[in-house]
């Protein structure tokens, strides 16, 4: 009977957090490790959690990564794989590796995880939505540095996203994008996932990676800062608490919040049910980033 009524405690406290984000946009940024999970358990549950929202009312749309599966099938092709200051090195063999397994392994996947729990989720390749320009990037003497077919994106075609949230279907997204010379760039998910926020208004923006949160002290997986207010974020990049693949993520955060996101969370993707414990519980779990 314990068990039972505790059961019921954990719906009540979810209760008031279902009823204030009920018809909401909530973007959710998907990458990690466990995105590799040998174990299925893992790498479904995050689109059990995602079916979860869509049975309360609330609309997810996902923007997932890739960057392991990318550097196998580059390997399995011969391709060195490269990375100047976090990005990777992209040439015109690699852009074709890159779009083969985000647009058309990775997301299928992805797709078919959501449906297959009773969910309905619709896959994009990120060039039918992102339009971006060339990232350009300087080294540490101001040198321009050529990182090929990478893009930052610079437009959201939100005309099929709000289709399918009116439908009720998960829009499934790549981190690909178009530029305006045809070609198709590789662009950073975290970026993307923070203009997709802006662009449909997103209530909360969602990171999921592989580590707990933003650590005060990154070698010390306990040391997670639950809160993050976008003030502090120059200050602790300028001191390394933010460095390397924290900063696209924080600046991107930054960037949100400031556009009228309510709340941008860092969550552990490794951790079962994240998404719904940082969401739906007083305590939530991570780092939030607010105003």
């Amino acid at each position: 009977m314990q068990t039972l009524i505790a059961k019921a405690e954990t719906l009540l406290e979810a209760l008031p957090y279902i009823q204030k984000y009920s018809g909401a946009t909530f973007v959710i940024k998907y990458g990690g490790s466990f995105m590799d999970s040998p174990d299925p358990a893992v790498r479904q549950g995050v689109a059990r959690d995602l079916v979860f929202l869509e049975a309360v009312e609330i609309n997810p749309v996902v923007v997932h990564g890739g960057g392991k599966a990318i550097t196998r099938a580059m390997e399995a092709a011969g391709l060195e794989s490269r990375f100047i200051q976090g990005q990777r090195v992209t040439d015109a063999a690699t852009v074709r590796v890159v779009d083969e397994v985000l647009s058309r392994q990775i997301n299928p996947e992805v797709v078919t995880a959501i449906n297959s729990l009773g969910g309905v989720a619709r896959g994009f390749a990120g060039t039918e939505i992102f339009t971006c320009q060339k990232l350009v990037m300087s080294d540490e003497l101001g040198a321009e540095v050529d990182l090929g077919h990478v893009g930052e994106v610079t437009g959201v075609n939100t005309a099929p996203l709000l289709e399918c949230i009116g439908k009720g279907i998960t829009p499934v997204i790549s981190p690909t994008a178009r530029g305006a010379d045809g070609q198709v760039y590789n662009c950073n998910a975290d970026v993307a996932a923070a203009r997709v926020a802006i662009a449909l208004r997103a209530r909360r923006l969602v990171f999921m990676s592989d580590v707990p949160g933003l650590l005060k002290d990154p070698r010390d997986p306990g040391s997670v800062l639950p809160h993050l207010r976008v003030a502090e974020v120059s200050d602790l990049q300028r001191g390394g608490v933010i460095d390397r693949g924290m900063i696209p993520k924080t600046d991107s955060a930054a960037a949100a919040i400031r556009a009228g996101v309510d709340k941008v969370s860092f969550v552990d993707g490794r951790l079962p049910h994240a998404v719904l414990l940082e969401i739906f519980t007083d305590e939530g779990v991570g780092t939030e980033v607010v105003l």
